[in-house]
Order: C-alpha cells, then structure tokens, then sequence
C-alpha cells in the first residue's frame, strides 16, 4: 500500500485541522454519526466567492475569567465585517483543565447546540439544528509566556492596505482569513475544527476538492523528517485514506514515510478522535493505548480512559477519515523558545505563500532609519532615536530616545515611563515584558525580564539558565539566593523558571518601574538587591493567575489608536495618497470615533492648505457617516439647514479656524441617532465645498478682463457654440482631483446633426432690471424660462443649482456686473455700472442631463455675450477659467473638460498640474489631413433617453477622491495615462487604437463612478460592441447620450435597424457628428433680436469672417480687443488685460 506524509497543524494538544459533516449528535456524549449527502440547496451555498458563511463560530480557552475578554474581541470582528453577515459567536470555557482538544470539541459541540436550538424556537437540544450548519471551532491552546492574551492574539507584524478596516492583526484574524477564504471554500455544511497555535499560510491558489466527500477529512502541509520526530505523521494509502498514525515515532519509521522531495507526513490534529478513524487501527490498539508513540498521555489504562475510547470507536471507527495536503502549505509552530517567537515574527521569505510581513506596522517610527533590517516593530511609538538591531521585536511599547536595543530582544507592553531606565542598560538576547494585573480590584503593570536561550521548564540545575547564564552565575553576580526565588515547599527537582518567585509586583511605598527587573543584569551593587527583597514578588506561574486580558487588550487597542490620531495628522497634512476610511471605520467599531473627530478638527484648523482642511472635513463626513451604521438616508443631499450658517460664514470668510470650531460645536448637537449623522456629515461635505471653492478660486489669477466700448444699448452680442465628447481622462479635471492629483482630457468640439446646439445673446437696456430668458430641450419638448430681477434678493439663490435661472443669475455676479455683498440695491448697481440693466438669453437644443457638457458650455457662452455687452474683452483662455469659477459659485462643481471642449476648436487635450493656483493649459492635436472628415464618418450620437444630474455622480466621486481609495487612486493615474494615448490615437489617424482608448475609458468611468451605467445602456452597448470599435456614454454617464465609433463609415441606418430590434431600450434616437474645427463664434447683430443661432457650420464660418472685422471677442488664442480701446478697469480677483 502507498503511503505518503503530510506536516499537520500540531500544538500542545495535537490539534490542527480537521473538518467532518454533521447529520447529527445523538445524546452528545457518546456517538456522532456520519454526513448526509448535502442537498442541492446547500451545494450552492458551497461555492460562494466571498468564502464560508460560518453558522457558528467557537473559542474554547482554559480560564474562566478569559471568556468575557475573548467574546468581546470575537464582536469586535463581527463588527469590523470579517466574520459574515450573522454568525453565532461562542467563547466557550473547558469543561475541566488540560481537558485535551478532543474533550474541549465535543464541549463545544454541545454548547453550539444548546444554543442553535434555543434560536431555533426549541424547548430542548435538538441535533437537527446542525444538518446544515457550518460550524468553526478555535482551540486557543494553554498559555504562553510571551503573550499576556495567549498564541491566538499575538500579534503579527502585518498590514493590508487593501483590507477594508485597519486594525491589528492577530494570529487568530490570519487563521480565519486562512480557514474561510481559502480552506474552507466549497466544503459541505459540518464541523472545522483549529488550532491556534500556529502560523499558518496556505497559497491563494489552494483547493480542495470535496465533490463526493463524506467522513471526515484532515488537512496537512508538508515537514521535515527532523519536526516529524517532535511531533507525528499521517500514513495514507494512495486514495488518501488514512491508515494510521505515529506520534513521535523511531525516526527510522518516519524516513519509511518519505516522500520524492524528502518530506514525511506529519499529525495535524485530535490524536485520541481522530486515531480511531484510521482504518489500519485495531480496537484494541485504540482501547488499550499505545507506547509514547500514540501520546496517550498520563491516564494510560485507566478504566475511565479505556472506557471512553470504547464509546468513541463505537461510534466513530465506521467514518472513513481521507487527508488532503497542501503542498506548499507552511507551518510554524508556537513554541515555548523566546528564540522560535523571535524567528517566526522577523521571518523575511520572499515566498508568496508566507505571511507578508513587514518591519514596521501599525507604528510610527521617528527616526526609520534606525531600524535594522530583521528587526520587527508592531504596534508601537518610537519617539527620537532609537536604534533596532537585526533579530529584535518590539510590539506594544511607547519609548522615548535615545534608546538602542541590541539584537536578539523581545520587548512588550512598555509604556514611555520605561524609557529613562532602558537609557542606563544595554539590552541583547533579552525579553522584557510589561504585564497588565489586577490585584483584587486593584490594576497594575508588572514587569518581567528572562533570557532568549533561557528554557521555562528547565530543572534549575547546573545545565539550565537565567538571562542566559546558569543560575550560579546569576546568583554570584547578583547576590539573590536560591532561597529567596523557591521555597523550601518547592523540591529541588522542581524548581524552573517557571516558578522562581523573581518578578516584584508591589512595593511597600514607592512606585513599581522596569528598572526593578532590569537591575538583574548588573551586580548587587546599589540598592537593586535591597529594593527587590523588600518587594512583594511573584512566579510567571503565580503571575499567569493574576493577568487582566481585557485591560491588556484595551491597552494594546489604546495604543494603536494613539498611534493612528499620529498618522492622520501625517498623512492630512504631508499631502499622502493613503486612505483613512479603513482606520475610520476600525474607530467607529472600537469606541474612537471622539477621538478620531478631536484630531480631525485640529488638522483641519492648523492647516494652511485649504486643501488639506477639505480633506480633513470630508474625513470628518466619513466619520460621521459610519457612525450611522448604513441608517439615516442617502449621503448626497442639501446642505443649507440654518444652524450650520454661522460655521459657513467663517468658512467664506477665510477662517478656516474658526469655522472649523464652529462646525465641532454644532457637531455636537447632531450626534443623538443616524438621520442627524446623516445630515450631518452632508453639512461637513458643503463645508468642504467651500475649501474647495476657495482653492478653485485661485484660478481667478488667469482670467484677463479688459475694457472697450460697449455696444450701444438695445444691440445683441449673439454667441454660439458646438457640443462636446470627452473621449478620455473624464473626472481628472474634477477639483480636487485636478490640483492634487493633475488632469489631461481629450475633447472633441462637435455640431450635433450639423448644428451648434449651444447659445447666448445679451444686451444692453434701459431699464435698470435684468431680464433672463432661458430655453431648453428641443429633444425633450422645449422649456422656457423668463424672469425680472430688480433687486438683490431676486439673485441669492444664485447658488441653487435647480433654483429659476440659477447659471443667469451667477454668471452675473461672476462677471462682477453685480455685486450681492454691496450695499447698493440692485438698480443703483446698474445704473453706476452701465446705465441701466441687462437682457440675456441662452438656449440649447440638447436635453437636460445630455453629458455632452451643455452646463458649463453654456456658462461660457452667457459669460462671454455678458463680457461683450458690457464692454469689456477677454479671451478663450480666461474664459475656461472664468467658467471653472462659475461652477463652484454655482455649488455645481465640475472641472474644465467640458468648456475645453466648447470654447476651443476641433481635437484638443486639455491638461492641469498637481498644484495650486490651478491652470488649465490646451494644446490643440494636430491630425493628418483628411482624418477629421473620415472621423465624421465613423462617429455617431445615441440619446439613450435617460437623464442624470453629475452633481449627484460629483458628490460620490469627491467623497471616493478624499477617501483616497486605492482603486480611485490607480484609476485616476490610468484616466491622465489614457487621455496621453487617446491624444497620440489622433495624432496618428488610428481608428482602431482610438476605439481600445474609448472601451478603457468607460471602463474607467464606471469605475470612478459605480452605478453610471444603466441597465438599458448596457443592453444598448452590448448589441453595438460587434460593430463598433470603441463606445462611451458622454461625461460622467448614467444617462444623456452615447457616442460611438463604428468600424464601417456611415453606419446610421444600420445602427437605426440593430437597436429597433432590440429589446428593453426605450425611446432613442439617432444623430450624426461634425468635428467642429473653427470654435464658438461671437457677433454684433445690431438691435435685431435674431433668431437664436444654429447656424451650422456654413453659416458659422461666416461669422467668424465678420468676428475679425466688427465683434469683440475672437476665438483662441487671440486676446479680445475692440478697434477704439477705454484704459483698463481694477477688477478684484482678476488681472486686466495690458
């Protein structure tokens, strides 16, 4: 029979690993009885992608006074979401000590049944509650000297910045990512069962194939022949079913085992259960008990042993028992050795299957450079210089240089009081630990010090250690006597380490400091020895009684939030591209939100950048927002309920300070249940608009406005202007991403069905009132709105986007033709400004919600017939900027792209710098002659019949942007990266590559923006990818229209035809494309109200014939003048014209 050897998950209790079905548990004392074929219902649970779904999960720990402590820390994970939806969690004290991992399961079996049926409505247990229930048990092991809260919590030297909380993690938190998302993937409803005392890694590609599976199956990794003698192997046949098991068997019958690559197979777990399943086991072999080789410990042939083994080989001999081993599986077991913990915590491997550790996590470290490579730091604040060398670990301390710790240490819970007394001390192959104790009601830290080689159970004889010399050594050198450490109750045989009464605890009078056990390693001299003998002393064994887990913990979590409010600090305000949503979401979880919000306020009120302020308020919305818990409403909404007024009013007056302090104290009143949260955090998210205002601002400084005579009263300044598409790097001229991150946009200036559908004429008139007429919608009926403003209040809404005339009324006040914040009424304005009012008109013919950057288009149009009307010049430059301004009066937002793609002819890329004041810079693509008109052949308009509003798409972005998401931060490299291919995709006339930049970019889009697709347009799009090279919704998406790039030229009938037969797409319609190479036109029309433009292309190159001779303003890049000039006006804010 083949045989093949696999390494277990061995600990103390030879647990490891081991799953079974359970159809049910008859009496719960004695029998389990073998799976039920799964039914079809659960088989599709089985393979579900996010892992296991566990029904129950269960920590069996030794002490009773460790239960609360773990429980909690069990809900903590809940919370943080890494536990699936609704699990049971259990924390389950043994029934008895050193019970062993086969008692303490079946215990935990039968609590997780009291309380499945308990919420399954039954009055006694029933196993029928476990038929499909899956059902995690965690054996937490005995204890271990260098971790307070045992191998399951120590730490590990790990961080995962794609992890959705930031928060330690554990050796338990990586068992169960190993347990649920690897392992258990696709298994069967039944029993897992784990040990903790390993560090395990498996790789991500690990399967295990469980189709016709029934019993009970143990997982494996390979092992060394030299571990297997320590421990044990499994012998398997070539099916995989265990025959048998040897548990520190003669090496010469462990290297039979061997396979091809020189390993052997080793036991993972429940040696006195899972023994009786091997099939080449005899009943008597079982029954009776083995030599040393089946472990079978001290109750060897005791009645009540062989009496209980006969109940477990009645009940389990018949469950056939198969192994699976994990090839490339790893293992480190957690021994009781200073030196292995110090190994497996510096461990650098550049295998992937290995945990990826790191030298400094969850820590922040002054002076970086002084840590050595193979040296690790967790969880801990180094403050000045202190020096790590290789082989060294520090978790949980906070010190204060200059420090230096030599090699091989192992330092643990010291707090900054412990630096001074470190400063006198050299420290090598050393482990000081700061423990947590209560004394009756009564908390204290302690301190413990030993040796890396020293061995805890060691006889103290001549062979054994302490701070790694003998024990005669360390008595001669230190004057403590042997009696003073063991008392005469103590035989000689007996006396370790481990019950060396050496650690003070309490003194009489004075405080209790880490200088108390680090005077071990010096000499008698002084008053160390005096102090030590007066103290109250304890053994690690007495002390093992006396630790407080939960105070621990909590300090442990103290710590790392102390640690986290640093690097908010650091990453708000040295500009990072590091996410704090994970670490917000861990506060709110853990009860630090207070805290979280105290440091964000102070960022935000010390920062000089109001960009940094802005993201600081917005991380404050996040807070705010997870507070609420997914209750409350949407977070996009209105932000104007007058109790934040006087914090805006700071704000907009430049005091960031201030208004922050003011935003806190109204904070405080919104806190009471999710729906204030809510409206809350959108109120912080308004505030941060006003930053974000406030840097967009400093684009002012390109706007040039100069002076000329206006046309006579009653005469049109007419304007016209082609649509656009964005064909790459959309959202990367949005603020803030424009300034932080740096933009570049490809827009193509277009006639929609060989007009331009977007336009503005103002005038000149008597009477001093303003006059707005505004038309839409051709496509979707047309709607016309008509107003008189004659005094000031008819303009303050001029910040609602959906109030009456909202882009009239701010165009006005943009262009500093009324000042609201004057305390001259309306009239008196105009009249000192122009003698008398204003009229304006705009219209488009395209639909609300278009994508086809109508808005801000439109702005520009409106404000360069306003600049003309009253006199004043200005150029295609300044008016990008100009209308860049607008839209943050406007409380729109929005970036540049869309009046690039206006205002400027034909094929162009719009680009701005990560910096402040913000610029845009364009540069116009030249193209081979004849591919603008081959490009007219193959690009089409679809309006897909569905409307957006982009502010409601903006405010999920910025919220993402500020968030600083990794996949936000990698898409909005790509956007910049691709619009640089789309604009050399012009260059060289490549109709195909052009088409691969379009498909990449929708993609991009959808990821920048997650919803902006409809399902109709997704049916839409897929009939078209046959025929198309490349196809996107225009702007931000979510509806408006959809442009396309057909492989054949004039495709319109048959793009008409393919979309009529299919199904689900609503009303649509079809419409052709013109690159529009000439840019938006501006006349003098005299007092002839003329017809709004559409002039098409025709009659738009005759206006630009008449534009040199007779109007004010000409296209890019020649500045506007007029033939008699008036000196330059002052204008604050923006610079005049020479």
């Amino acid at each position: 029979m083949g045989k093949r050897c696999c390494r277990g998950v061995s600990g103390r209790r030879k647990s490891g690993m081991l799953c079974r079905p359970t159809k049910a548990i008859t009496g719960f004392k004695k029998e389990l009885e073998s799976a039920a074929v799964p039914s079809r219902e659960a088989q599709c649970t089985w393979m579900a992608p996010r892992g296991v779904e566990w029904t129950v999960i269960i920590l069996t720990c030794q002490h009773k006074d460790s239960v609360c402590a773990f429980q909690k820390e069990l809900e903590i994970r809940w919370r943080r979401g890494v536990l699936g939806p609704h699990p049971l969690l259990l924390t389950v004290e043994d029934p008895t000590a050193r019970v062993g991992s086969g008692g303490a399961t079946l215990n935990a079996l039968l609590v997780a049944a009291e309380h499945l049926s308990a919420r399954a409505g039954c009055t006694v247990v029933t196993a029928d509650v476990l038929r499909e229930a899956r059902i995690l048990i965690l054996h937490m092991g005995r204890d271990f000297p260098f971790d307070d809260c045992s191998r399951a919590f120590t730490c590990l030297p790990v961080e995962d910045p794609n992890a959705p909380v930031e928060a330690l993690t554990c050796n338990l938190d990586s068992l169960l990512g190993t347990m649920t998302q690897k392992l258990c993937r696709g298994s069967p409803p039944g029993v897992w069962v784990c040990s903790t005392d390993m560090l395990l890694t498996v790789p991500l590609t690990a399967e295990i194939d469980w189709e016709g599976f029934r019993g009970a199956k143990v997982i494996s990794v390979p092992g060394s022949i030299s571990y297997a003698r320590n421990h044990g192997i499994y012998l398997a046949d070539q099916q995989g079913f265990v025959r048998d098991i040897i548990y520190q068997g003669p090496e010469a019958r462990i290297q039979e085992c061997s396979g091809p690559d020189g390993k052997v197979p080793l036991l993972s777990l429940f040696f006195d259960i899972v023994l009786c399943m091997a099939d080449g086991v005899t009943k008597e072999d079982f029954v009776t008990g083995r030599t040393r080789e089946v472990g079978s410990g001290q109750a060897k042939g005791a009645v009540a042993l062989r009496s209980a083994r006969s109940v477990l080989w009645k009940a389990l001999h018949a469950i056939p028992l198969s192994m699976v081993c994990i090839p490339d599986g790893y293992y480190y077991y957690m021994t009781m050795a200073a030196s292995d913990h110090i190994h497996n915590l510096t461990l650098r491997t550049s295998s992937a299957n290995t945990l990826p550790f790191r030298k400094v996590a969850h820590s922040h470290v002054a002076q970086p450079q002084l840590l050595e490579d193979g040296c690790s730091i967790t969880n801990s604040v180094l403050e000045g210089a202190v020096r790590v060398e290789p082989g060294s670990v520090l978790q949980h301390c906070h010190l204060q240089g200059p420090l230096q710790i030599g090699s091989g240490c192992l330092l643990t819970g010291l707090d900054i009081s412990s630096s001074p007394a470190l400063q006198r001390w050299q420290l090598r192959d050393v482990v000081l630990q700061g423990h947590t104790i209560r004394l009756q009601d009564m908390l204290r830290q302690v301190f413990t010090l030993t040796g890396r080689h020293d061995d805890w159970q060691s006889p103290a004889g001549a062979a054994s250690t302490y701070l790694n010399v003998p024990w005669a050594e360390f008595f001669h050198r230190t004057g403590i006597r042997e009696g003073d450490i063991w008392g005469s109750d103590v035989p000689r045989r007996s006396r370790c380490l481990l019950n060396a009464r050496l650690f003070p605890i309490l003194h009489a009078a004075e405080p209790l400091g880490v200088q108390d056990v680090l005077w071990f390693l010096g000499s008698q001299e002084g008053e160390g020895l005096g102090r030590w003998r007066a103290s109250w002393r304890m053994s690690w064994e007495q002390l093992l009684m006396c630790l407080d887990q939960e105070a621990e913990l909590a300090s442990r979590r103290a710590l790392f939030f102390h640690q986290a409010q640093g690097k908010l600090r650091r990453v708000l305000l040295e500009h990072r591209d590091c996410s704090l949503l994970p670490l917000i979401r861990t506060a709110i979880n853990e009860g630090y939100q207070e805290a979280m919000l105290s440091t964000l306020d102070q960022v935000a009120s010390v920062a000089a950048d109001p960009g940094v302020a802005a993201r600081a308020l917005a991380c404050i919305a996040d807070v705010l927002g997870c507070m609420a818990k997914g209750d409350g409403g949407l977070r996009s909404g209105p932000a104007a309920n007058r109790e934040w007024a006087p914090a805006f009013q700071q704000l907009e007056r430049g005091d960031i300070a201030e208004g922050v302090k003011e935003l806190a104290k109204e904070r405080r009143k919104w806190l009471g249940r999710p729906a204030l949260l809510v409206r809350a955090a959108r109120h912080y998210e308004g505030a941060e608009q006003i930053l974000i205002r406030q840097a967009v601002m400093s684009a002012c400084r390109f706007i040039g406005v100069g002076r000329e005579e206006p046309p006579p009263i009653g005469h049109w300044v007419l304007v016209e202007c082609p649509a656009r598409i964005d064909v790459s790097g959309g959202w990367s001229d949005t603020p803030p991403i424009t300034y932080e991150h740096g933009g570049a946009v490809v827009d193509v200036a277009i006639l929609v069905d060989g007009r331009r559908p977007i336009g503005a004429r103002a005038r000149r008139i008597a009477e001093p009132e303003l006059r707005l007429v505004s038309a839409s919608g051709v496509l979707e009926g047309e709607v016309v709105l008509e107003l008189v403003c004659q005094d000031l209040e008819d303009l303050q809404d001029y910040c609602q986007p959906h109030a009456p005339g909202a882009l009239l009324k701010a165009a006005f006040i943009c262009t500093q033709i009324v000042t609201l914040a004057s305390q001259k009424p309306l009239q008196a304005q105009l009249l000192e400004y122009s003698g008398g009012g204003f009229e304006v008109h705009s219209w488009s013919s395209l639909p609300h919600g278009s994508g086809l950057g109508t808005s801000s288009i439109l702005a520009g149009a409106v404000m360069a017939a306003l600049y003309r009307a009253a006199g004043k010049s200005t150029n295609t430059e300044s008016l990008i900027h100009a209308v860049l301004h607008l839209e943050q009066v406007l409380t729109t937002g929005g970036g540049w792209q869309d009046q690039v793609g206006g205002l400027v002819p034909g094929i162009k890329i719009g680009r701005s710098k990560a910096q402040l004041p913000l610029k845009v810079e364009v540069e116009q693509i030249p193209m081979l002659e004849g591919f603008p008109q081959t490009l007219n052949k193959h690009l089409l308009l679809i309006y897909t019949g569905k409307t957006r509003l982009a502010r409601n798409m903006l405010q999920d972005v910025l919220r993402n942007w500020y968030a600083r998401l990794p996949a936000i931060m990698q898409n909005a490299d790509a956007l910049v990266s691709n619009a640089e291919q789309c604009a050399q995709a012009f260059r060289q006339g490549n109709l195909p590559l052009l088409g691969e930049c379009l498909t990449r970019y929708w993609q991009q889009k959808k990821c920048m923006a997650p919803g902006c697709e409809p399902l109709a347009v997704r049916c839409m799009m897929d009939a078209l990818q046959p025929y198309v090279y490349g196809q996107s919704l225009a702007g931000a998406g979510g509806g408006g229209f959809l442009y396309i790039l057909t492989k054949e030229p004039s495709q319109k009938d048959v793009i008409q035809q393919i979309l009529a037969n299919t199904e689900g797409l609503g009303n649509f319609s079809i419409h052709t494309v013109e690159v529009d190479t000439a840019g938006f036109s501006l006349q003098l029309v005299g007092s002839n109200p003329k017809a709004r433009g559409d002039t098409g292309s025709g009659g738009h190159n005759l206006s630009r014939e008449g534009l040199q001779q007779d109007s004010g303003l000409c296209a890019l890049p020649v500045n506007v003048h007029a033939s008699s000039r008036q000196q330059p006006t002052s204008h604050p804010g923006v610079k005049n014209l020479p």
